[in-house]
């Protein structure tokens, strides 16, 4: 079975993530996604706590599955409760799918900084690894981090211009997503007010302050 790695903080998941899970099934014959929900040590900040970031990832597992059943989430990661690191992840994997062929998907921004991953040597013998990105971008990944023998890495291009980043800054300005993101993780966003910022105080509330 070929089973295809996709991790990320998914704060939150968007229609770019579902985008290329899909084309890379499609592509590159994957039988089942492992969606892993990451504390990634890079990014120190997360703007929804880590179970609303598990049920969004289950929202976009299940988006997945909408087009065929071979999705699950992984919470590994966040049950560990400190920092994360992909090839810890991918031994992990590894132990309890031994025989199968583990192929680990990110983009082309990640992958620039791969060589300061933990351990990061250790990948290539452990799983496939293929990169999605602009093929103007890619053509400028540093050759320094492409091992000599480059069978274990592919380069596909695609481009999604949608980012967690923007999608938290529209909901906080008070504008719509709803182009951007799977329509369950949508109302999910809009159930729970997650990435709105704090109501201003009230004139009244203000000078009550003043006063106390």
């Amino acid at each position: 079975m070929h089973l295809a790695v996709f991790g990320g903080t998914f704060d939150p998941p968007h229609n770019g993530h579902l985008a290329l899970c899909l084309f890379a099934r499609e592509l590159l014959n994957i039988d089942r996604f492992i969606v892993s929900v990451s504390n990634n040590p890079f990014k120190h900040k997360r703007y929804a706590d880590d179970e609303h970031r598990k049920r969004m990832a289950g929202l976009l597992s299940s988006e997945i599955n909408l087009t065929g059943c071979c999705s699950e989430v992984s919470c590994w990661e966040v049950r560990k409760r400190q920092s994360s690191y992909t090839v810890d992840l991918l031994q992990y994997i590894h132990s309890i799918y031994p025989h199968n062929r583990l192929t680990l998907l990110i983009g082309e921004d990640s992958f620039r900084t791969f060589n300061s991953w933990k351990d990061y040597e250790q990948l290539y013998l452990l799983c496939n690894i293929v990169v999605f990105g602009r093929a103007s971008s890619i053509v400028h990944v540093p050759q320094s981090i492409i091992p000599q023998s480059n069978e274990t890495i592919r380069f596909i291009d695609f481009s999604y211009p949608v980012s967690s980043t923007t999608i938290r800054e529209l909901v906080a300005s008070g504008q719509s997503i709803k182009k951007f993101v799977p329509l369950s993780v949508h109302h999910y966003i809009m159930q729970h007010g997650l990435y709105q910022l704090p109501a201003l105080p009230t004139l009244s509330q203000a000078q009550k302050h003043r006063e106390s």
